[in-house]
């Protein structure tokens, strides 16, 4: 598999995994103008587009994709709160597996202050990728895997500091605690799975104050033994 970051950020989120002259969109959380440009404005090999859930910095060019004849998958709780119809929009379910072209995809739930917030095992032949962004934690182990793109948000050190500082308002950590994973649950998550088939880990949708890339970075390398990205970089 081929990886490709559109964005990565609290801004907005896209990412392009590529195999087999097939293409599958994760996430589609910038304006359409910007995706296009970046798949230079050809979107047939895309076979369909995954959305985690409805907040915009994951879904905003969700309906401009349909229109331009992408299918988009998603929950019906976030199709609902992004008021996206019409038969481009197929709604999926947690631990119900969908077939997108070559690839299937196995959504699960993922724990994020949104409808109905999902996460996705990908596959493609031999080969497959645990997506998880947006969520504290991820409640299942993962075996076999080869790719890894998880969301490592920020670290409990930086966030302490920036609140101490009046940086960041002490208000928001309970929601960050809630609904965002953090550099500790990464690595608790990765000793937790069998990482012996993975080849690449990539760390997504950083914090712009809260996170802290080459710690991140070094610190899953370390433990893991496996090469380490941080998606946009």
């Amino acid at each position: 598999m081929q990886i490709k970051t559109i964005a990565s950020s609290s801004a907005g989120n896209c990412y392009l995994v590529s195999s087999r002259d097939s293409s599958l969109m994760i996430e589609c959380g910038i304006p359409i103008a910007k995706i296009k440009k970046a798949m230079d404005f050809d979107l047939s090999a895309v076979a369909g587009c995954l959305c985690t859930h409805e907040h915009a910095d994951h879904s905003k060019a969700a309906k401009d994709l349909m229109r331009a004849g992408v299918d988009c998958y998603m929950s019906a709780g976030t199709a609902g709160e992004i008021g996206a119809a019409g038969h481009r929009l197929k709604t999926i379910v947690a631990n119900i597996q969908v077939k997108i072209g070559p690839w299937t995809v196995l959504p699960f739930g993922a724990v994020h202050d949104a409808a109905e917030p999902l996460s996705f095992l990908v596959a493609n032949g031999d080969e497959n990728l645990l997506f998880a962004t947006d969520t504290a934690y991820i409640k299942h182990r993962c075996p076999g895997l080869n790719y890894i793109m998880v969301e490592c948000n920020y670290t409990m050190e930086r966030l302490n500091e920036n609140i101490a500082a009046g940086a960041v308002p002490e208000c928001t950590k309970p929601r960050l605690l809630r609904s965002h994973m953090n550099l500790d649950n990464v690595l608790d998550m990765l000793r937790a799975n069998d990482l012996s088939r993975v080849r690449e880990i990539h760390l997504m949708h950083l914090s712009s104050r809260n996170s802290d890339a080459a710690r991140m970075k070094r610190e899953v390398a370390a433990l893991t033994g496996i090469q380490t990205f941080i998606c946009g970089e």
